[in-house]
């Protein structure tokens, strides 16, 4: 008997779940049998930024993109370590504003190397 109590908590979940599905997929199905399907020149071409695309696709993009997508990356993820370390930082005592301090000075060595070595100008 209890497992028919668990499930009929649940039933009103499962059923908005699969309402939900259904119309999704409904609507999808509708939108592809009904839309107008009038295909032109402009509509089948890459849209990229309001900028009318040239090259390949497959050409290569500059080590500088990676470098700087990387360096956003690694400064990101920075604020996840600094967040919940602000706000336990009192419970942390004089130990964990030191290993934060280290961090702080570690990331800011990379961050002046990679000023230092230009990448981040975008000639």
């Amino acid at each position: 008997m209890p497992t028919e109590s668990i499930l009929m908590e649940y039933l009103p979940l499962i059923l908005m779940l699969v309402v939900g599905a259904v119309v999704g997929i409904q609507f999808t199905l509708f939108s592809e049998w009904l839309g107008a399907k009038r295909f032109t020149k402009e509509k089948q071409t890459t849209y990229e930024s309001g900028m009318i695309p040239y090259g390949s696709a497959s050409d290569r993009f500059s080590i500088k993109f990676y470098l700087t997508a990387v360096s956003f990356l690694v400064f990101d993820i920075e604020v996840v370590f600094i967040y919940p370390w602000a706000v336990q930082l009192r419970e942390l005592g004089m130990q964990g504003f030191l290993a934060m301090s280290i961090f702080i000075v570690v990331l800011l060595i990379g961050l002046f190397y990679e000023i230092k070595k230009g990448g981040l100008k975008w000639d």
